[in-house]
């Protein structure tokens, strides 16, 4: 099933569902004395209706914004790795040799291996950080007799670092997510918008049951987004390994 019907389905079945609660509501209850809450249901909706949308509002542009900054992310560490196999063409053997097999089975681990851990949420292993050990370690020990290849060195072991620092942002961002106490306050928050419309009187049973169910789709969509974007790696976000992939052609054309 594709996101936009999933999605779909997600938001008409929670506005079905509180429409025929609405309806069932108002039957049991009728209608008596329902007007005289609304003053007070309705300055008590705007404070809980207004900090619930805030805190889902806040949440959502921050996973926006971890979207892009992950995207960014996967494409600094994989430019970074081929700057080091670049660099690594002036060492002198072994350790050409090492660097140019070590930068594509590292960024193989990551595109075939670490991707679809990240996407289903598991933790992606030693391995990556194995490779990257040896080629910090292939890089610093390369014993150079010129000064462009002492040069070059120096330009990779900046470069590993760079890989370094990236890959820990990308699998920090793979593992955040939005925490508990924040879903804890969105839904209980959600819960209580949706609970005070059914204490307001007035409008017809059918426009009442059309009105309460509007909002609880509302409510509903912004819950959907913020499910789907609070893994950069999968869902609605989904940031692919399209870096790494780019990287892997141009490592195999570089030799």
């Amino acid at each position: 099933m594709s996101l936009f019907v999933t999605g779909l389905v997600w938001v008409v079945g929670t506005m079905a569902v509180t429409a025929v609660l609405a309806v069932i509501l108002r039957k049991w209850r009728q209608n008596s004395g329902r007007e005289a809450n609304n003053e007070v249901a309705g300055q008590v909706f705007t404070v809980v209706g207004g900090v619930n949308v805030v805190i889902a509002a806040f949440v959502l542009i921050s996973l926006f914004d971890g979207m892009d900054s992950a995207d960014k992310t996967t494409y600094d560490e994989a430019n970074a790795l081929v700057a080091v196999r670049w660099a690594g063409n002036v060492l002198p053997e072994p350790s050409r040799t090492e660097v140019e097999t070590l930068t594509r089975d590292y960024a193989t681990e990551v595109a075939e291996r670490e991707w679809p851990a990240m996407r289903e949420g598991r933790a992606v292993g030693n391995t990556g950080w194995t490779l990257l050990s040896e080629l910090q370690r292939t890089v610093e020990q390369s014993k150079t007799t010129t000064q462009r290849q002492a040069d070059s060195r120096a330009e990779a072991a900046t470069q590993v670092w760079n890989v370094y620092q990236a890959r820990q942002v990308r699998l920090n961002s793979s593992g955040s997510g939005v925490s508990g106490v924040v879903w804890f306050a969105i839904l209980i928050g959600s819960v209580m918008s949706v609970a005070l419309m059914f204490m307001f009187g007035g409008p017809g049973l059918y426009s009442y049951a059309f009105i309460v169910s509007m909002l609880a789709g509302a409510i509903g969509l912004l819950l959907f987004a913020i499910y789907q974007l609070q893994n950069p790696f999968s869902g609605g976000a989904d940031v692919g390994p399209e870096a790494f992939l780019s990287a892997l052609a141009r490592l195999g054309d570089s030799g």
